[in-house]
Formats: structure tokens, sequence, C-alpha cells
């Protein structure tokens, strides 16, 4: 069987392994008090080129989500596209919370500044809830990426709103190293008030390092964590993924190898003459499938199905750190036994 589900079906980089195996009978101080989650924070911080940036981390983007909102007052709300993984794949944490999301039809799953700005004129009523945050991730759920260009604009709208700018990093790793980005992780904390980078789908067991640079929104951030059962008691097995992922640039090799994965596959689909039902450089891969071509390499072939649109499938590739050049091989030789 060939797997191309997501980019989380597998352990960790061996790198991340030898080093949890290595230290496992060490003793440590829990909470992320250790020195392993101390050395992790200053890499990042070196890498972000901001010592003043809080890092905390945390488990996985649902709970990384849930306690960045958090943040926002009862009365206050997030905004994100209609696609946003806040409004569609977390069962509504946020709503769960106490705070509203308002949402903007995606524009190849990103926000479209004219349309933010429509629905921030059309919110001045004490009636209704009152916006505070933006929220996009980068790259999208549908592949795309922003541009310095575009995040500047949104920074900007943020600015003349009052508003928090939060980047959901679950694939950070794989924009960056797109071959179409042209931002850099100092770029991204230069322009949002808080992002995080995302382990859990690049190359960690688990982990996600929200990164703080607002002064306001740092105090008491940790609180807001411990309420909502984010801070492991053996911190230290987050703190070693982050130290070996910018350890030796392991966190951009790990994503730049999906990424050439994805590419390669990409090739294939071109060769066989599919589709794309978007244009994507990073490690997701969205196509229109023939649903009668599909039925026959299901058993076969590992993918996602995103919806039906007449004849075709919508279906999504996604590459991981571990995905092989070779995978894309036998799914071309599969493809050509069907053409």
């Amino acid at each position: 069987m060939i797997y191309f589900k997501n980019d989380y079906i597998e352990g960790c980089a061996e790198e991340i392994l030898n080093e949890l195996n290595k230290t496992n009978f060490e003793k440590s101080v829990g909470y992320g008090e250790d020195e392993y989650t101390k050395k992790a924070i200053g890499l990042i911080k070196k890498e972000i080129g901001n010592s003043e940036v809080d890092v905390h981390f945390l488990v996985g983007g649902t709970q990384t989500n849930l306690c960045a909102i958090s943040i926002l007052k009862p009365y206050e709300a997030v905004i994100c596209v209609d696609s946003g993984h806040i409004n569609v794949h977390e069962c509504g944490a946020i709503e769960h919370s106490g705070h509203a999301i308002r949402t903007i039809e995606n524009i190849n799953g990103k926000i479209d500044i004219k349309k933010l700005v429509e629905l921030l004129d059309n919110t001045s009523s004490f009636h209704m809830v009152k916006p505070k945050m933006v929220y996009i991730s980068n790259s999208t759920e549908l592949g795309t990426i922003y541009s310095k260009k575009e995040l500047i604009k949104l920074r900007e709208v943020c600015d003349k709103y009052n508003l928090y700018l939060y980047i959901d990093g679950a694939r950070l790793g794989s924009a960056l190293t797109s071959k179409s980005n042209d931002l850099t992780l100092k770029d991204i904390n230069r322009y949002a008030d808080m992002f995080y980078i995302g382990g859990t789908k690049n190359g960690a067991l688990f982990g996600e390092a929200l990164v703080i640079s607002n002064p306001e929104i740092k105090p008491y951030f940790k609180y807001i964590m411990k309420q909502n059962g984010a801070i492991l008691a053996k911190g230290r097995l987050l703190g070693i993924q982050f130290k070996q992922l910018f350890t030796d640039n392991l966190f951009y090799r790990l994503a730049k190898h999906e990424n050439e994965v994805a590419l390669k596959l990409k090739e294939v689909f071109i060769k066989h003459g599919i589709k794309f039902y978007i244009e994507s450089d990073t490690n997701q891969q969205f196509v229109y499938f023939p649903k009668e071509k599909y039925l026959k390499i299901e058993d076969k072939v590992v993918c996602e199905i995103q919806k039906e649109e007449g004849e075709y499938y919508i279906v999504r590739f996604v590459t991981s750190f571990s995905s092989k050049f070779e995978d894309v091989e036998a799914f071309d030789a599969i493809l050509t036994q069907l053409d």
C-alpha cells in the first residue's frame, strides 16, 4: 500500500527519536522548566532573530489554537476564512471557549482583504460580537501560501482596526520551503502578533511551538495553558523535539523533502492528464480524479476524497517527512497500467 493520506501518519524523524531514546532515563524537572526546553526556546529565538518573544510548547494544533484565541474577551470574535481549520476541523473548540468565529469566503484558501474590510466596516454595533483577531494558516487548508506582500497588507488592516493577527503554522515548514515562498520566520514574527511553528506535521512525534511577540498577549498566558490542560508534565519531551528540529536545519530539511516529493507527485499528475483543483507548491496536492479510475486504485493507494464534482472526486494527496520518491514511482506505474 502507498500512503499519501496525511503528514502525521508516521512516528518521527530519526534524529528526534534517537535523542528521545538517548535521554530517556535522565531525570529532569517538569512542566517545561527543563534545560532541553530552555535550549529549544533559545534556538527558536535565534532563528527568529528576536530574543524578546515568548515561546510556549503545546501538544497539538487544536489545543494551541484554543489557548491562543482564549486571550480574547468574552464579547470578542475571531475572523477566518470559511475553510479555516478552526471553523471546519476543530469540533467547535473555539465556540466552546465562548468566542464566536466570523467567517469570510476563501479565495484559494486565503483571506480576501476587501471582504475582510467589508466585514469590519459592517460590525460596529454593540449588538454584535466585536472582531478582535484575524486567524490565517500558512500554508492554508488548500496548500496555498501567503506572500510577503499579502501579509503586509493584512498587517496594515489589523493595525487600522486594532486587531491581533494570529497564524496557524501547522504546516509552516512546508510553506517556508515552498519554491514560491518569499517569507522567512523573521518576517512571520514581524507581521504576526503570535504564530506557531508546527512540529506534529513536520517530523516530530507531536508538538507545536507558539511564539508571542505582542507584549499585550504575553502576561499570564501560561495560566490559560494550564487551565486548558496544555502544559505537559513531561515537558522535556517537547523541548527535546524542538531542540532537534532547530539543530542543523532539521526543521527546514524535513519540510523541503516533503515538498520535493510532492512536486514529483505533481509531475506524475501532469504526465497522466490529471487536472489540478488548485495550484500548490507545498506538500498538499488537490486534483480532479476520475471516479472510475479512482475506484481502481483505492486498494493500492491511500489518499483522501474531499468532495465530489460530477464524474470526479476532488482528492487530496499529502506527502510527509518520510515519503519516498520510490512511492511516487510506484504510483506512476499504477496509473500507467490504467492508461
